[in-house]
């Protein structure tokens, strides 16, 4: 069973929706597994609590 952990900063439910979908026929397609079989975990992290290059994400 396939677990793909995404973490990102927030999405709207239609672009996860599409993520998801998107991820599961890929692993499908690569794997040759039941869509059943793969979870897709999203994770997301608020602006003010991720940085990258120095700074929070919301500084930028």
């Amino acid at each position: 069973m396939p677990i793909v952990t995404v973490q990102q900063g927030p999405r709207t439910v239609e672009l996860k929706r599409e993520l998801v979908r998107r991820i599961t026929d890929a692993f499908v397609d690569a794997y040759q597994v039941p869509a059943d079989t793969v979870q897709v975990w999203i994770h997301e992290v608020p602006a003010d609590s991720w940085g990258a290059a120095g700074t929070l994400i919301a500084d930028r």
